[in-house]
């Protein structure tokens, strides 16, 4: 018997088995030939999923609960509710939820991070600063779904720091803030860009309109200077739940 083969898509080659008997052969090798097409549609899909990532986490404090960022340089949030002592985080993976334990620390006014033990699902972060009407996506949790819309970057001078237009979908709730807003890079890959922190309104020929209050990569580059400040080997952690 031959030893399988890799064909073109990456999927395995159907096993075939050497000749014994004439042509009664070719029914069994349709239903192989069946299976292995499907083989095959089932690992492209894998192939596709696994790239789906989940960086919304839940922050709870003392306090309250809201949302962050899980990067992979660390989770990253505002502090809304809490900005010392310990929390809960609750990430999402492919087959549910899991809850962290860490502790606050402070990486400036606007942003807080938390190491865990273990690594969760985590996205990059993306330094280009948002330009004028560009679209971002907006991502939060609620209820333990997720949730996402899009927003355009607005620029004004008065105001130092990144704005979103509200849109339609976002939740207005305190424990919204802390949603993620990302740059989609690619079809399954987003980049981190910014934390809401809040609202702000601003008088425009006499009329209010209220925007989202976006700490951005400005903010974001001080989360990359804190971890590169703590660059040490960890203890190897032994988990039953993750080994």
């Amino acid at each position: 018997m031959r030893n399988p083969s890799p064909d073109r898509d990456g999927a395995q080659a159907p096993v075939r088995a050497q000749k014994s008997a004439p042509t009664p052969a070719r029914k069994p090798r349709r239903a192989l030939r069946a299976l292995s097409v499907a083989l095959a549609f089932s690992l492209a899909a894998c192939a596709g999923t696994r790239k789906l990532t989940d960086p919304i986490v839940v922050i709870t404090t003392q306090n309250g609960s809201e949302l962050g960022v899980s990067t992979e340089n660390g989770v990253v949030f505002t502090g809304a509710t809490a900005e010392r002592g310990e929390i809960l985080i609750e990430a999402y993976y492919g087959d549910g939820p899991t809850i962290e334990r860490a502790v606050i620390e402070p990486i400036s006014q606007e942003l807080f991070t938390a190491q865990t033990d273990i690594v969760l699902p985590n996205v990059p972060i993306s330094f280009q600063e948002p330009r004028d009407g560009e679209s971002l996506k907006l991502m939060g949790r609620r209820d333990g779904k997720r949730w996402s819309t899009f927003a355009k970057v607005r620029t004004d001078p008065r105001v130092f720091g990144l704005l979103l237009e509200i849109p339609s979908g976002f939740p207005d709730d305190p424990d919204q803030v802390g949603a993620g807003v990302f740059r989609s890079k690619a079809r399954y890959e987003d980049e981190l860009v910014g934390l809401v922190v809040g609202k702000v309104q601003l008088e425009h020929d006499g009329k209010v309109k209220r925007y989202l209050a976006v700490a951005g990569p400005t903010e974001l580059w001080r989360l990359v200077a804190h971890r590169r400040d703590h660059i040490r080997k960890k203890p190897f952690v032994y988990r039953e739940d993750v080994l």
